[in-house]
């Protein structure tokens, strides 16, 4: 079985860690690790919401699965849009790690204690817009790079504080690093966030059957309610969009959240259903959010794009 991945640290950890899992239920299957770099990975030098288009991380590695050249593709879920190309899947998902967001900050300051003006860095539009939200006097900065050059860029002093996602940060053996995880009531995810996607054939029965042994039911219900609402909301990962899902008993609470850049307007709501129909409870959390106002605040990010 082929593994397509992206070159990355982070990917390499993540992809390794799957073929492990395969291996204790499968020892017979032999997985081969086939790496690819991506139109995401190549312009390292620009915002990814000036990059434009969706799938910036997994295009390369879709059509590899298309033609064949690969079996399944790891992906951090957060970075595969909500709507794929016709003949593939993403219905596997491993047992999600932490979905928080993490700050690190030079001084060892956690959020609240930051002094004005302080520089903030990240690469997402969602964190950008909450944090102008809760702090407008800071100034936050496009952060890219992989997570060492990200920590050198802070450490060289270049920013004040970052953030990222604490379930990379723990995957790369970063975590000494984190000064204050970032909970949902105060950052809301991003789709997906700490949960990885397998994505394969929609033929490949065989595949799948391999790929079961490995999937978590728990992850699988609150991703495909995130990612029906990120779909409801035709949000690309390059876009202020948050969501968040928690099972309690036999309900499932969905969390979403859109808002502007400069984070003066925000729409945060909840809604609840049954666990047997997540993308139905995610359909209708984005049709509530849209008609509060959010349709409005999406025209104007995408026609600031």
């Amino acid at each position: 079985m082929r593994l397509a991945t992206r070159k990355s640290a982070l990917a390499l950890v993540q992809s390794n860690w799957v073929k492990e899992e395969i291996a204790k239920y499968w020892p017979e299957v032999n997985v081969d690790i086939v790496k690819f770099t991506t139109k995401g990975d190549k312009i390292l030098d620009v915002p990814l919401a000036k990059v434009g288009g969706k799938g910036l991380f997994v295009k390369e590695i879709e059509d590899a699965l298309l033609k064949g050249k690969a079996d399944i593709a790891v992906h951090s879920l957060k970075d595969v849009p909500a709507e794929l190309p016709e003949g593939l899947q993403v219905n596997i998902f491993p047992h999600r790690d932490d979905p928080r967001d993490a700050l690190i900050s030079r001084a060892g300051l956690k959020l609240e204690e930051l002094p004005e003006g302080a520089r903030i860095g990240t690469s997402s539009l969602r964190r950008m817009a909450q944090v102008k939200n809760k702090r407008p006097d800071f100034e936050v900065i496009s952060l890219r790079g992989n997570i060492d050059t990200r920590l050198r860029k802070l450490d060289e002093g270049q920013y004040d504080a970052i953030i990222l996602a604490a379930a990379g940060l723990k995957r790369a053996g970063r975590q000494q690093r984190i000064v204050q995880f970032l909970e949902p009531e105060v950052m809301l995810p991003a789709v997906g966030q700490g949960a990885l996607g397998i994505e394969l054939r929609s033929m490949d029965t065989e595949v799948k059957q391999i790929l079961d042994s490995i999937h978590h039911e728990e992850t699988s219900i609150c991703v495909r309610a995130e990612r029906a609402f990120l779909l409801r909301l035709e949000g690309g990962c390059q876009v202020p969009i948050g969501a968040f899902g928690q099972i309690r008993g036999q309900t499932l609470e969905l969390e979403g959240m859109v808002g502007d850049v400069a984070g003066i307007n925000i729409i945060r709501m909840k809604k609840q259903g049954t666990i047997d129909q997540p993308e139905i409870l995610g359909t209708m959390l984005g049709e509530k959010i849209l008609a509060a106002g959010g349709e409005e605040i999406l025209r104007g990010v995408y026609g600031a794009k």
